[in-house]
């Protein structure tokens, strides 16, 4: 197909200088996470066009493709994947460095993009602190692609020769990109099958080189500069939606670039760019940890120069594992030398995580909590506070639904599909801060031989307000339909004994959040029921089970003046309505910090959700004060 292309190598620069201005957090660079997808067209581009070119010689193989492909990529990416998982080891609390090793596990696997799907689509722990391995995403979508590629290349051309490849890429590239266009979420950006299309344009320009080649000198030039402009423009794309139809200019740049020889393949061509171009995969594994062990929560200057120090372990991974390996005459002479060294990359480090897993598991007793009496410390269990939910599974919608399903707790507990919603009923009503008061809601019903109906969709404001999904990376559109939906249903269902309300504060600023409530709480009020707000509680903004897992609870503890933002709502008295506030509990006194723990109870489960655990001993009062305004009757 072709020879060495040096102004390729080149273009592999630009796309690891692209992520690393990225990842720096550069100004002006913002769309810099683009370089990803040059990468993936590069990689089309040349893997198609080797794995063509040996088929018309007759002497591919998959075995000999697969065991260069282990050459080139598994012993560079281990040898980060063992280092970074000792690193979280020495560095990181014992939670977080658990969490680490369950990245390296399918990082190694080159299944880690599925890993971060589910944890990006889960609303509760996609709040957690960014893993270290999160580049590894693409490394697992390259893998997987050409997992299927080389082998459905092999039959198009058994079948029906260059033709039969040609419709191959063809359709397999359009249905790649339907997916990418009517995927939303963490899919759409991380899944395979999403991305594919990008690989595909790259081997479409493979396939189509003999015939660009006779396109005029002058055009060619052109077209090769306007896919050099569209990568520069690439750069002021925002994540939000991405990658959708944007994507088509990253991606159809880089083809261009590599298509159309201009002024820029003698640009890309130069010494220097193809030696930042040769580094480039090395450089890409080893910046992204850097960043996150070293400079979370730094200035951009501070995390340039990790990216930029990142380029001297790079080095060394290259020079002592990647080329070593790759160019071996031992391990070249047979494939299976070249399969054995791939499995090798990949057993070491799953047994690495699996043992960095077991020596990170927080036991019954992990931190000490400063903040309980002297004479008979508590021992906090952070392990546990991190999965410590309410029972109510299955009652926090999907972030795509728009209804909530019929979950309704009888006062026996059951019926939570099929009971009917009657008068004597508490509502519990609102996001995922209305949700954590779930055992407090149950209490209030059960008690009184009442109906405990849950609405709440997590992430999704109850006040009227328009906001952006990170997990969508676009406005939340489902969330004003369930909002809508809900208040609807309500309507329609007889009124409730009591609906307690409760709902992040922290969506917008006070003016436009009390500008969201009027209509929610306007349609609530016809409701005809008693209305009591759960003012917003203090939120940490720390991971604070991973926090304890690594100090003790006063070096936990959080800022006053950040966690415990203004409240609109519970600030300004409304009609129809009550307020309770515990907050005075969760961060007592006038000092200038909150606590992580009191009494040997965790707090918090994440980042700003309450622990079951303490939302059971909050419960009691909670009921006293709901008695006490003559809210619900007393019960002995």
């Amino acid at each position: 197909m072709t020879g060495y292309r040096p102004d390729v190598d080149g273009l592999r620069a630009v796309a690891v200088l692209f992520v690393l201005a990225f990842h720096a957090s550069v100004p002006g660079l913002g769309g810099g996470f683009v370089g990803v997808d040059v990468f993936f067209v590069i990689s089309g581009f040349l893997i198609t066009g080797l794995i063509v070119r040996d088929l018309e010689a007759r002497t591919f193989s998959l075995a000999d493709f697969y065991a260069r492909r282990a050459r080139r990529i598994l012993p560079a990416a281990a040898t980060v994947l063992v280092l970074t998982a000792a690193a979280s080891w020495l560095l990181l609390p014992s939670l977080r460095a658990g969490d680490v090793a369950a990245d390296v596990f399918t990082a190694a696997l080159y299944a880690v993009n599925w890993r971060f799907i589910a944890q990006q689509t889960d609303y509760l722990a996609a709040e957690r602190d960014p893993s270290p391995l999160l580049h590894y995403w693409s490394l697992a979508v390259e893998e997987q692609f050409y997992l299927v590629w080389a082998p459905l290349l092999l039959l198009a051309f058994w079948l029906a020769g260059r033709r039969a490849i040609a419709a191959v890429v063809v359709l397999a590239t359009a249905a790649s990109f339907t997916l990418s266009i009517t995927w939303d979420g963490p899919a759409a950006y991380l899944a395979s099958p999403a991305r594919a299309w990008q690989f595909g344009a790259g081997a479409l320009v493979a396939l189509a080189l003999p015939y660009l080649s006779r396109v005029p000198r002058l055009l060619a030039a052109l077209a090769g500069t306007a896919g050099a402009a569209a990568l520069a423009f690439s750069l002021t794309l925002d994540e939000s939606g991405y990658p959708g139809l944007q994507a088509l200019v990253p991606t159809l740049g880089a083809a261009a670039v590599i298509a159309f020889r201009s002024p820029v393949s003698a640009l890309l061509s130069l010494g220097w760019m193809r030696a930042m171009g040769r580094l480039s995969f090395a450089w890409y594994l080893w910046h992204w940890p850097l960043v996150v062990f070293f400079g979370e929560g730094s200035a951009w200057p501070v995390k340039l120069a990790l990216v930029a120090g990142a380029a001297i372990p790079a080095w060394l991974t290259m020079k002592l594992v990647e080329e070593p390996v790759r160019f071996s005459k031992i391990v070249i002479e047979l494939p299976r030398r070249g399969l054995a060294v791939g499995m090798t990359a990949m057993t070491v480090p799953v047994t690495v995580a699996l043992l960095l897993g077991a020596g990170t598991a927080p036991g019954d007793a992990v931190a000490t909590a400063a903040v309980a009496p002297a004479e008979q410390p508590a021992r906090l269990d952070p392990a546990a506070a991190r999965t410590d939910y309410p029972p109510s599974a299955g009652c926090e919608v999907e972030l795509t639904a728009t209804t909530s399903p019929p979950c309704l707790f009888t006062p026996s507990g059951s019926g939570r599909a099929g009971a009917v919603p009657g008068n004597d009923r508490v509502v519990l009503l609102g996001d995922s801060h209305a949700g954590q008061w779930f055992t407090m809601a149950q209490r209030v019903a059960q008690r009184r031989g009442w109906t405990l109906e849950v609405l709440t969709k997590p992430g999704c404001p109850l006040p009227a307000l328009k906001v952006v999904d990170p997990r969508l990376g676009r406005e939340y559109h489902e969330c004003d339909q369930w909002r809508e939906n809900t208040l609807s249903r309500l309507e329609g269902e007889s009124p409730p004994r009591l609906i307690l309300l409760a709902s992040l504060s922290a969506y917008a600023d006070a003016k436009t959040t009390m500008t969201g409530w009027r209509p929610t709480l306007e349609r609530l009020r016809r409701l005809g029921a008693p209305l009591v707000y759960l003012r917003d509680t203090p939120l940490p903004g720390i991971d604070v089970p991973a926090c304890l897992s690594g100090k003790d609870a006063a070096a936990c503890a959080f800022p006053r003046s950040a966690g415990l933002r203004e409240d609109p709502l519970a600030a300004r008295k409304q009609p129809g309505m009550w307020t309770l506030d515990v907050s005075g509990l969760l961060c007592p006194g006038g000092g200038a910090t909150c606590p992580a723990a009191l009494d040997g109870v965790v707090l918090y489960r994440d980042d700003s959700h309450l622990t079951n655990t303490l939302v059971q001993r909050l419960a009691p009062r909670m009921e006293q004060q709901l008695e006490e305004l003559d809210l619900i009757p007393t019960v002995l």
